[in-house]
C-alpha cells in the first residue's frame, strides 16, 4: 500500500470507522472476560456537538479504548435523554410557526409532533460523536422514553408510592413562568442582579400614623395579608393588634407579632405574603393568615391585580412603583444587588407558587449513599474535592419535587376517582388502576370512564437517575444477563455541575434498587471556558464550531488539543492553539513513519550506537508506561497523555530515529529495523486510546493485517523491568550531545566539519555511549584527559568538563570578550540574589518554595561563574 506523504485525517477517519463498525469492534456481549463499562451521560435529544461534549466523551472513548486493549469486554453505552422541559419548548416554538398553538390541540396530537421532533433531531448529537472517533456500543443506544425506559420509570414510581416515599402535597415550590412547570431546587440557578428596595408606606387603618416596609417586589403587595412586626420591637409596641391598609388595592389586613422579623433589619416591618414567598407561607400558616395568588401561570397578574390584570410581573413592577409615588406612599428607593432564583432551563426569573405536586422523601433513601462514598472505598471520586460538595448537598437534602407540567415524558401512574384529597391510586394500567380504586372508595359500580390520569409528567432526572440499570433493563428483569454481568458499571465521566442532578441520585437509586453501586469511580471533568474565562454558549457566541474543528485539525489533533490541557476538575481554557497542537504531533507521529519506512534494509551488522539506543529506548519505554499507568489510575488522563506526548515526541523521534538513522543513501540493518517497527508498534497501542484514526492508518500501514490483528483489537503493552541506570546514562549522554551542538550553533560550526571532544572524566560516566555521542554530532573522537584542555571551547555536564579545541574559523579574542561580558552579567545577577536572601524579612515572610527558587538561582549562577572562569583562563 503506497505511503501518501502527508496525513490527511479527512481522508482517514470515515473509512476506519466504518471498519470499525463493520468489525464489530465496539459491541460487547457478556462473555468470560472481565468486563469494563461505561455509561454516557445521556445529552439531550435536542442536543448538538460542543465543547462539554467533545471533552466529556473524549475522556469517556480514551478508557473505553485502553480497557479494551487491556483485553477488557468493554461496553459503552450510548443514549440521548428526553429533556422534557428543552424539548417540549422546541416543540412548541415549532408548532407556533405553523400557526399551532399547544393549548388548541390534544395530548396525543401535540406527543405526536414531539416524537416526529425526536426523530428527525433526536440522533444528530450522536452521529456528530462517531465523527470524534467514540467507540460506543451503538447496538445497544437507549433513549429515555424507550418502551422499556418508561416502563421501568412507571414500575419505580409505584414501588416508591407503595413504600410510602412518594406523596402528593400542596406545597411551595419554584415555577418557571416560561415553561409553565415546577422545577426541583436543584434546577434554580442563583445570580446577584442589580434592582432597587422599594420602602412603601401602608396606613394605619383610623389613624394618620403609616409604618414603612421595605420590598424587592413591589408588585407583590396586592397580595399582602398582614403586616409582621417582632413583639420585643420597642418602636412598634402601640401598634399591637391594629391593622393597616393596603395601598392601591385598599385591603385592610391586620399587623402581627412574630419573632421571625429581625429588629436590625430593614425598617423592623415585614410586609407577608404567603402565596409568594416560602418563609412568609410559614408564617401565614402559623398565625391563619389568608392566602392570595396575584399571578398567573405565565406570571402575568390575574384579576387580584386589579387594574394591572394581564400584565407581566416585571411591567407592573415598573408601573405599580410609579402608582404608589403619584399616590405619596413611595417613601423612597435604594439600589440593592439581589440574589434572584432563575431556570436552570429556559433562563426564566423564578416565582415562589403554592401547588399541588408530587415529592420523593429523601431523608432515608440518601443513607446507603453516603456511606457508599464518604464512609467507604466502595465509590471512588476524582478529584477527591467533589466528596465535600457531595456530603454538604446529601446532608441537606430536602424532598424531591419529581412532577413536571409538562406532556413530554414519562406520565405519573396516578389516576383519580373523585374530588376528594385522597380519591386516587396509583397503578401500572388504568385497567388495575380500576381495581383499586373501587377497593379504596367501596364502590364496585366505578369505570373507566370515571378514572383520569394524572397530567403530569415525572422529572427527566426520575428517568436518568435508573440509566445504568435501565440500559440493561434491570428494573424490568433484575436477574437478566447483561445486568448481571455489566453492572455495576466502572467508571462515569461526567460535569461537576450534575453531582446533585444525576450523579448522587444514580448512587441513591442504585442501592435501593441493587443494593450496590452503580459505579467504581466518577471522574469529574473541567467546564471548557475561553481565554476570557467564561463558559463557552452559544449564547455568548464564544463556543467553536465541533465539526468545523475537526474538519480542520482531524479527530486526533482535536483530542489531544482538549487533553492536554484539561486536569481532572479543573477548567479547561480552550484555544484552538492547542487543537494546533494536536494536528502537529499527528504530523510529527506521520513524518516519523514515513522516515522508517523509507530505509532500505539490508543484511548488514548493527553498529553498537543503534544496539544500545534500542535498549535504552525499552528501558525510557517501559519507565514512561509505569508513569502512564499510575495517572490512568488516579484519573490523570492528561497527564497520561502528555507521559505519552513527551515519550513520542521527544524520546522517539528526537532521539531514537536520530540514533538508528542510517547514514545518507545508505542502508539500515535488518537487526535494528526490526526492533524499531516493534517499538513503533508498542508506541501506537499506548497512543490509540488517545488517538485513533492515525494510529490504526499507520499500523494497518506497517504490515497486512486480519481484522483479528486491527490495532483497536491489539494488546497493551506489558510492564517489564525498568533499567532505570540505562535510562539515568542516557540522560548525562544527550546532555553532552545537546552541549556539543549547542557550541556548533553558536560558533556556527557546520554539521558536516569533525570536531574532536576531550573530557575531564570526574563523573566517571561508562564510555560505551561514546559511539552514540559521535554519531550524533559528528566528532571523530572523545578522549579522556586529566587536565583541563588550554585554547578550548568548554562546558560542562554535571562535574564532567568537556573541551572542544579551537579552531581557525573562532575569532578568540571575540569569544574572550564574549565571556567576559557574560561573566559579568553573571557576577551581577548573583550579587542581586544574595542580596536579596541577606535580606531577613524576605527569608522569613516569603514562602519557603520562593526561597528555595531563589537559593537554586544562586547556586546556579555560582556553578555558571565557575565554568565561564575556566574557560577564560583556558583561552587566555
Amino acid at each position: 500500500m503506497e505511503i501518501p506523504s502527508k496525513y490527511i485525517p479527512n481522508q482517514v477517519e470515515n473509512r476506519w470507522y466504518e471498519y470499525w463498525m463493520q468489525n464489530g469492534y465496539f459491541h460487547s456481549e457478556p462473555d468470560n472476560r472481565e468486563p469494563f463499562t461505561i455509561v454516557i451521560p445521556p445529552p439531550n435529544v435536542t442536543g448538538v456537538l460542543h465543547m462539554g461534549h467533545m471533552l466529556n466523551n473524549t475522556l469517556q472513548d480514551v478508557l473505553t479504548r485502553r480497557a479494551r486493549l487491556m483485553g477488557k469486554n468493554a461496553c459503552w453505552v450510548p443514549g440521548t435523554d428526553h429533556a422534557s422541559i428543552a424539548t417540549e419548548a422546541k416543540v412548541v416554538a415549532r408548532l407556533k410557526e405553523q400557526g399551532i398553538n399547544k393549548a388548541d390541540i390534544s395530548r396525543d396530537d401535540f406527543l405526536k409532533h414531539a416524537w416526529e421532533w425526536k426523530n428527525e433531531y433526536g440522533g444528530v448529537i450522536l452521529e456528530q460523536l462517531k465523527k470524534l472517533g467514540c467507540s460506543c456500543d451503538w447496538d445497544r443506544t437507549a433513549f429515555t422514553m424507550d418502551d422499556n425506559m418508561s416502563k421501568s420509570v412507571t414500575k419505580v414510581f409505584i414501588d416508591l408510592f407503595d413504600k410510602g416515599l412518594i406523596y402528593r402535597g400542596y406545597r411551595m415550590v419554584n415555577w418557571d413562568p416560561e415553561a409553565q412547570t415546577t422545577l426541583s431546587d436543584e434546577e434554580v440557578i442563583y445570580e446577584e442582579r442589580q434592582g432597587l428596595l422599594y420602602y412603601v408606606a401602608y396606613q394605619i387603618e383610623g389613624s394618620a400614623e403609616k409604618v414603612t416596609i421595605a420590598t424587592t417586589r413591589p408588585e407583590t403587595i396586592l397580595g399582602d395579608t398582614a403586616i409582621c412586626i417582632n413583639p420585643n420591637d420597642e418602636r412598634f409596641k402601640h401598634l399591637k393588634g391594629k391593622n393597616v391598609i393596603v395601598p392601591i388595592c385598599n385591603r385592610v389586613i391586620p399587623i402581627i407579632e412574630d419573632e421571625y422579623v429581625d429588629i436590625e433589619f430593614g425598617t423592623g416591618c415585614l410586609k407577608i405574603t404567603p402565596a409568594h414567598d416560602m418563609n412568609d407561607k410559614a408564617l401565614g400558616e402559623k398565625h391563619n393568615l389568608e392566602t392570595i395568588d396575584i399571578f398567573n401561570a405565565d406570571a402575568t397578574l390575574n384579576s387580584f391585580g386589579l387594574h394591572y390584570e394581564g400584565q407581566d410581573r416585571f411591567v407592573v413592577r415598573k408601573a405599580i412603583s410609579k402608582e404608589l409615588e403619584e399616590k405619596g406612599s413611595l417613601v423612597k428607593t435604594e439600589n440593592y444587588i439581589n440574589k434572584v432564583g432563575t431556570s436552570e432551563r429556559t433562563k426564566a426569573v423564578i416565582e415562589p407558587r403554592l401547588s399541588d405536586q408530587w415529592f420523593l422523601k429523601m431523608e432515608n433513601l440518601v443513607k446507603p449513599a453516603i456511606a457508599g462514598v464518604l464512609d467507604s472505598d466502595d465509590i471512588q471520586f476524582f478529584p477527591k474535592k467533589f466528596e465535600n460538595m457531595y456530603r454538604h448537598w446529601m446532608s441537606n437534602v430536602r424532598d424531591w419535587n419529581i412532577s413536571r407540567q409538562l406532556w413530554w415524558g414519562q406520565r405519573i401512574p396516578a389516576f383519580y376517582y373523585g374530588d376528594g384529597q385522597d380519591d386516587f391510586v396509583v397503578a401500572e394500567t388504568i385497567e388495575d388502576a380500576l381495581k383499586l380504586a373501587q377497593e379504596k372508595s367501596y364502590n364496585d359500580k366505578l369505570t373507566l370512564e370515571n378514572l383520569r390520569q394524572d397530567e403530569d409528567v415525572v422529572d427527566t432526572w426520575f428517568s436518568s437517575w435508573l440509566w445504568p440499570m435501565t440500559v440493561f433493563n434491570g428494573i424490568l428483569e433484575p436477574d437478566n444477563k447483561d445486568i448481571n454481568y455489566y453492572y455495576p458499571t466502572s467508571d462515569l465521566v461526567t460535569a461537576p455541575d450534575i453531582i446533585f442532578f444525576w450523579v448522587a441520585r444514580m448512587i441513591i437509586s442504585g442501592y435501593e434498587y441493587r443494593d450496590e453501586r452503580p459505579f467504581k469511580n466518577v471522574y469529574f471533568t473541567g467546564i471548557v471556558r475561553d481565554k476570557q474565562r467564561r463558559k463557552m454558549s452559544k449564547s455568548l457566541g464564544n463556543s467553536p464550531d465541533a465539526l468545523k474543528l475537526i474538519d480542520d485539525y482531524g479527530a486526533d489533533g482535536v483530542r489531544v488539543g482538549l487533553l492536554l490541557s484539561s486536569a481532572a476538575g479543573n477548567d479547561l481554557m480552550f484555544d484552538e492553539d492547542l487543537c494546533q497542537q494536536g494536528k502537529n504531533f499527528s504530523n510529527k507521529i506521520w513524518n516519523g513513519f514515513r522516515l522508517v519506512e523509507g530505509w532500505e534494509v539490508a543484511d548488514i551488522p548493527q553498529p553498537e550506537s543503534a544496539k544500545l539506543g534500542i535498549e535504552w529506548y525499552h528501558a525510557k519505554f517501559n519507565q514512561t508506561l509505569v508513569e502512564i499507568e499510575d495517572h490512568f489510575g488516579k484519573f490523570r488522563i492528561s497527564d497520561a497523555l502528555m507521559a505519552t506526548y513527551k515519550l513520542v515526541w521527544d524520546d522517539y523521534s528526537s532521539w531514537l530515529l536520530e540514533i538508528v538513522k542510517p547514514a545518507y543513501q545508505q542502508p539500515i540493518d535488518k537487526t535494528t529495523y526490526a526492533a524499531v517497527i516493534a517499538i513503533l508498534e508498542q508506541n501506537l497501542k499506548v497512543l490509540h486510546p488517545f488517538m485513533p484514526f492515525l494510529t490504526e492508518e499507520i499500523w494497518q500501514h506497517i504490515a497486512k493485517r486480519s481484522p483479528e490483528e486491527a490495532l483497536i483489537v491489539a494488546e497493551w503493552p506489558k510492564i517489564e523491568t525498568v533499567n532505570d541506570v540505562l535510562v539515568k546514562e542516557f540522560e548525562f549522554a544527550s546532555e553532552v550531545v545537546s552541549g556539543i551542538r549547542n557550541i556548533r550553533k553558536e560558533k556556527n560550526i557546520p554539521m558536516k566539519e569533525a570536531l574532536e571532544v576531550s573530557v575531564l572524566n570526574e563523573e566517571q560516566v561508562a564510555e560505551k555511549w561514546d559511539d552514540l555521542i559521535c554519531k550524533l554530532t559528528n566528532v571523530s573522537a572523545i578522549s579522556y584527559v586529566d587536565a583541563a584542555v588550554e585554547g578550548a571551547l568548554t562546558f560542562r555536564v554535571k562535574s564532567n568538563e568537556y573541551f572542544i579545541p579551537v579552531g581557525g574559523a573562532i575569532d578568540v579574542a571575540a569569544e574572550i570578550q564574549k565571556i567576559q561580558e557574560e561573566l559579568k552579567y553573571t557576577k551581577g545577577f548573583l550579587q542581586s540574589v544574595q542580596k536579596k536572601l541577606s535580606n531577613e524579612r524576605f527569608v522569613n515572610n516569603a514562602p519557603e518554595q520562593v526561597v528555595a527558587i531563589e537559593k537554586q538561582k544562586a547556586a546556579d549562577a555560582e556553578a555558571k561563574i565557575e565554568t565561564l572562569e575556566k574557560s577564560l583562563a583556558s583561552m587566555s
